[in-house]
């Protein structure tokens, strides 16, 4: 059961990015994104690839991350 809160989609949407874009430009799945954006948890190694795949500063994982 989903209950991380993340604002991924939000940001990945403001971005015009897809969930495919966005999975190639981390190196992880489309399967991964969709997981997270749900809601469902990840490794600390999968928001780092994320969070520099949109171009952002690890320091503002807390925009994307709400955990």
């Amino acid at each position: 059961m989903p209950v991380n809160r993340n604002n991924l989609r939000k940001i990945r949407e403001s971005m015009l990015l897809s969930k495919a874009e966005l999975a190639r430009k981390a190196g992880v799945s489309h399967l991964t994104i969709d997981r997270i954006e749900k809601g469902y948890s990840c490794r600390m190694a999968t928001k780092r690839k994320i969070i520099q795949a949109l171009g952002l500063k690890l320091s503002e994982k807390d925009k994307v991350f709400c955990d």
